[in-house]
Order: C-alpha cells, then structure tokens, then sequence
C-alpha cells in the first residue's frame, strides 16, 4: 500500500473496526478486519485515492465501508474471504503438523524432564521417587496410557525394570544432563517396543488402541467424505458457471440473476473446491504411509518373533535396536491419526463456509433456473477442447509449449490456478483451461485456456488481459488469492502475521536440483609468489642468503648413537635359474677335525701348542 497509509493509521482503522463489529455483536481476527480494509482501499468503486493522504472523513468512510461489508452476512464474498483467512491461519502441511506437535510434547513432558535430569538422590528414597518419575515420563511420551491407569502403569514398570533396574540409578545419576535426556527417550522407545510385543503375544498392552485397525477404517471412510463434498461443490460450480454463460448470452431472460451475487457465489465454491482438493492430497498421502507402515510393522514384529521365540534369556545387542524399530514404526501410526484429525477438523470447519449457497440460491431455484440451460462439467469441457490445438506458425514472437515438446510439461506452475487466463478478466467467470490447447509462455509465467479462441485472442496482448485480471480482483478481492496473485498484491499480505509466507499460495513453487561446475582457473595463473613490494623484505632475505653462503653443516656420532643409524639397502630379488645335465653325482668327504692342545698354557711361562688332526682316511668315508 502507498506510504501515505502507514502503519500506525492502519492499526488505527483495523482497531477501530474491530471494536464497531465487536458491538454489533460480530467478533472478528484482527487479520480479517486487516484484510477487509486493504481490500475496500483497493476496490476502485469506492474512489479511495492512494496517491494522498487521508483525510479524517476518509478514514470515517473507510471504516463504515468495513463494517457494513464486515455484517453483511448474506455476501458470498464475505463467506470466501473469511474461508481463505481460517485456513491460512490453521491449515499446516505434514511437516510443520508433526513438528508442532514434537514441540507441545516436549513442552509438556519438560517439567517432567526436568525434575529427573536435575535431581541428585541420595538416600534411597529418593532414589524410588526419581525411579517413578522416569516410568511416568516414559509412560506420558509414548502416548499408550495414562499415568493414572493402574494397569498402564504396571506394564511400564515391569517393562522397564527389564532393561533398566533400579541398581543402575547410580550410574543414571552421574550422567550429563543432555546424555540423560537422551537415554530417557532410548528408553521410552524399547519399553513401546516391549509393550507392542507383549500384545502382539497377548501378554499384556491392554492400554494400547489397534492404531492400524482403526486407520484402516477411518482413512476410506475421510477419503468418502472428502470426495463427497468435492462433488457436490463442483457441480454447484457447474451450474453457477452455466448460469453466468447463459446470462451473457441471453441478458433478457436472466435478468433477475444481475441482481444475485452469482459470480461471488462461484468464486466461493471454486474457493471451496481448492481447499478440499488440498485436504484429498493430504489424506491420500496418508493412505499410502498408513500402507506402508503396516507392511513395515508385521515384517518388524515377524523379526522379533522369530528372534527371541521360547528364549529365557537373550543378549540386549540382538532385540533391543528391534525394539526400537517397532517404536519407530508406532509412532509413525500415531502421527497418522493425528494428520488424519487434523484433515477431517479441517473439513467439517470449512463446511460453515460453504452455508449460505443454500440460503442464497436453493436447489427449487436452481432448477427452475437451470431450465433449457446446458450444465457442462470441467471435464466436459476439457474434452470438448483436446482436438483444438494453437498453431504455432500463427504466432511469430511468442513461445508455445505442448507435451509431446516439454519436459515435465504436467509439473508446470500454471498462473491463475489453472483457470482460463481469457475468461477471468473478460468474463468474470473461472473456467477450466485446458493445457492440451498449448501453453503460453509469457516472462516466465505459464498461462492456459477453455478454448483455442480464448487462447488467439488472449496471445494478441497478454499484458493487457493480465492487467484485466488484475483488475477483476480489484473489485472480488477473494479472487487475490483463489487466484494466486499475491505477487501482484503483496502488500495485502504482510499483516496477517500467523501467516507464513510459505502458505501464501495453493500450491508450492516448483523446486527442482540443479548443478552447474565450471573450471576454478580458465586461464593459466600469472601471479608471482616470489614478489615482493617492500624493499625491506627484499633486504631481509637478501642478508638471509648472504649468511646461507657462509654456512657449513657439522654431524658427529657419540658412543650412544653410533649404532643407531638408520640403514637401507636395496637389492636385486634372486631370479629363479635352473639347469639341467645327463647324470646327477655325488660325493661324500670326511668332516675336518683339528684339535688344538696347550691353548690355556700351564705352569710354564710358555706355551707350548700341539695340533692333533683327527681326520678320518678318505677310504674310510
């Protein structure tokens, strides 16, 4: 918005709209009120000038056109935007879902927690009183009883007496803090996994719900419903669409419907539509993760089984990362509930929104008024048009894209929502396109229509149809976001603060991997490592080279070190050699025995030495 209409008018305005619906007994969310007043400045038929400043009794006005619009209970439009603000403010992905959920358990278990990580015991009661905690603190993560269910309680102890007797409190004890925490939650997981195991055995688990039995059934069962209310919207679509088409054609004959909000009542059930969609994704997701873990859990149950099987004792090393397996796995059942909650609360909310269609045009005056009109469903539509094609040679300067020519032509990021890019500013009315007919790529952004008409006329100036749509949701603010403008809106974005900016569209920007490698040097280095600027270094090394010269190296060896040098030789390895001759011979000589007698000398001051040569004869041998 311009910088006229700052921040602090702009509370002051949304504050005092507030409070005049608060006393007509209307209690609204601050980024509703918020929404409402950027949206009426935008519209151009209320003749807000945002090139300067406002006046008091243009804030006056401002704030009557809010709330009237605000009270109106019986516009469409009101019903669409408060639709789009609840489910910006409570909608969640799985991710953010489950992180969320980490976060309010961990907040709730760190009282807890804390008194066990903190304590230092020293008698033996108070030994017992920590010990207790602890099995509270396992009982209250896993989320398979209460800590006031006796029965719950014993199988927790017993389990963990199992793999952490009250003996090893001691070295518990001594522990850091953070290495405390953590062996707190390695224990929280193999004393699931010994619960999960002892009702897979029908030992115990009396505590513990049959998570996949009940996902099995509840999952179908959201999925009906979703898909229930998904058609009913899209067939009220259908007909407003027909309607409005008929209107156009024939202004006469219905011209009672200028005065009802169709168009406001189509964007409402379009609006709908989209969420449910969103929901559907998230519950088929879920049906698939639910198949997978169960497939997951009886092959992780099977392993244990046959691991341990009438064994009185078996070492920890073999069973407990099994243990912790069937924890893993349960829990990923118990974030499936819990997603799965979430949708169908999701769902039964959004239906409020969706109350005054009945009010506002009953099925009597629907049918009535659908006499002699033809209701053709999006489908319908798309395969009216799948034989009509854009020829490309029409069009010198502008890019087409098909899916016979496009990589990854379905994961486009289509503008609009996929609606017809001609239809919304011309019209009024969200069509269908249909990507068949050929895409068109205009600055980066990907438009796509009903008809190959709408697509010719559309491609003459694009820039002109998109201001038109721009306009269009000018005046059906709703249409800011069924639309996915908010890039042509952002300042209407920016104070509903609990919205993310990553929860700003329908559908995620598409991401893709991507790498690049290039060469660190393309040309060869000049630089000279020798060079040196400063004169005094020169000198420096200069001195240091002079007084090189002038040095010689000295060694010497000492009686400690003059057999500890270190030797290195290096050889020839022998090469094997062989010879051969007719005859082999032999030889045997006698052994050479000499003796030397008088070698220690006697009493004589001489010595007289005798040799005595007792060698065997040759004949002899």
């Amino acid at each position: 918005m311009s910088g006229e209409l700052t921040q602090s008018v702009l509370k002051r305005i949304i504050r005092q709209v507030g409070l005049e619906c608060a006393a007509q007994g209307q209690s609204l969310s601050e980024t509703l009120v918020a929404f409402m007043v950027k949206a009426v400045v935008l519209d151009p038929r209320n003749d807000f000038n945002m090139d300067r400043t406002l006046t008091e009794n243009d804030m006056q006005d401002l704030t009557q056109l809010c709330v009237t619009r605000l009270l109106d209970t019986t516009n469409p439009s009101l019903s669409t935007i408060k639709m789009q603000v609840y489910f910006d403010m409570n909608y969640a992905n799985r991710d953010e879902l489950l992180s969320e959920q980490e976060r309010v358990l961990e907040g709730k278990l760190a009282p807890v927690v804390r008194a066990i990580t903190e304590s230092g015991p020293h008698t033996q009661e108070e030994i017992e009183n920590v010990y207790q905690k602890i099995v509270a603190c396992v009982l209250l993560r896993s989320g398979l009883g209460s800590p006031t269910d006796i029965e719950a309680v014993r199988e927790v102890t017993a389990a963990l007496q199992s793999i952490f007797p009250q003996t090893e409190m001691i070295t518990f004890i001594s522990l850091s803090k953070k290495d405390k925490e953590q062996q707190l939650k390695d224990l929280t997981m193999l004393v699931t996994g010994i619960r999960l195991y002892n009702k897979q055995c029908q030992k115990g688990g009396s505590c513990i719900d049959d998570l996949p039995g009940i996902l099995s059934e509840a999952i179908p069962s959201a999925t009906r419903t979703l898909d229930e209310h998904l058609s009913s919207c899209q067939l009220l679509a259908h007909r407003y669409t027909a309607l409005l088409e008929a209107m156009q054609q024939d202004p006469q004959r219905f011209s009672q419907l200028r005065f009802l909000k169709l168009k406001e009542a189509l964007f409402n059930v379009r609006q709908y539509e989209a969420f449910l969609c969103i929901l559907q994704s998230n519950a088929i997701t879920s049906a698939q993760e639910v198949e997978s873990l169960d497939v997951q859990f009886e092959a992780a149950m099977m392993l244990l089984k046959n691991t341990v099987q009438d064994k009185t004792s078996i070492e920890s090393r073999e069973v407990f990362p099994l243990f912790m397996e069937l924890s893993k796995l349960w829990t990923g059942f118990q974030d499936e509930m819990l997603l799965l909650s979430f949708l169908t609360n999701m769902a039964d909310n959004l239906q409020q929104f969706l109350e005054i269609q009945s009010q506002l045009f009953p099925e009597e005056m629907l049918t009535s008024l659908l006499e002699g009109v033809t209701v053709k469903s999006d489908e319908e539509r798309i395969k009216e048009t799948m034989e009509t094609r854009v020829n490309v040679s029409h069009f010198t300067n502008k890019e087409w894209l098909f899916p016979e020519t496009t990589d990854n032509f379905d994961q486009l990021l289509i503008q609009y929502h996929g609606f017809c890019a001609h239809s919304i500013g011309v019209k009024g009315i969200t069509l269908p396109g249909n990507p068949a007919i050929g895409i068109l790529k205009h600055k980066e952004k990907y438009y796509v229509f009903s008809s190959k008409e709408a697509a010719y006329i559309f491609a003459e100036d694009p820039d002109k149809f998109i201001q038109l749509n721009i306009e269009k949701a000018k005046k059906y603010a709703e249409l800011i976001q069924l639309l996915e403008l908010h890039h042509q809106f952002e300042y209407l974005v920016p104070h509903a603060q609990a919205r993310k900016e990553s929860k700003g569209s329908m559908k995620p920007p598409l991401k893709c991997e991507s790498g690049t490698q290039t060469d660190t040097h393309i040309l060869p280095p000049t630089i000279v490592r020798s060079y040196e600027w400063n004169e005094w270094e020169l000198r420096r090394k200069a001195i240091k080279l002079a007084n090189l010269r002038r040095m010689l190296t000295h060694s010497m060896q000492t009686d400690l070190s003059h057999m500890r040098r270190e030797n290195c030789t290096q050889v020839y390895l022998p090469k094997d050699a062989g010879t051969q001759t007719k005859r082999d011979n032999s030889s045997n000589v006698p052994k050479p025995q000499i003796f030397l007698k008088g070698l220690r000398g006697g009493s004589s001051p001489t010595t007289h030495m005798v040799a005595v040569d007792l060698t065997r004869p040759l004949d002899e041998t």
